[in-house]
């Protein structure tokens, strides 16, 4: 493959960079005939487990509201947080 690619734009946030390659073909950016198969044995999760308070009764409603969705109620809570915080 001898084509110019096109240079990855600089992104300042996650969600941006979701957005774009969400709507643009990766291979007009990356040599994928060149890509390694790589491995990450000891990676360690990049989440920290904490404690929170809720009324019962949000909670309930969270549940009730992840059912639907059928995901897990926490899932749904960090979904919903990250997208709060996005939009700020």
């Amino acid at each position: 493959m001898n084509r110019k690619l096109k240079p990855i734009p600089r992104f300042r946030s996650e969600a941006e960079e979701r957005k774009f390659w969400e709507t643009h073909d990766s291979t007009d950016y990356v040599d994928w005939s060149k890509a390694k198969r790589v491995s990450f044995p000891n990676l360690k999760l990049s989440t920290q487990s904490i404690s929170l308070r809720l009324p019962q009764g949000l909670l309930d409603r969270i549940k009730i509201a992840a059912n639907k969705r059928d995901v897990p109620y926490q899932s749904l809570i960090k979904v919903w947080l990250a997208e709060k915080v996005d939009g700020e």
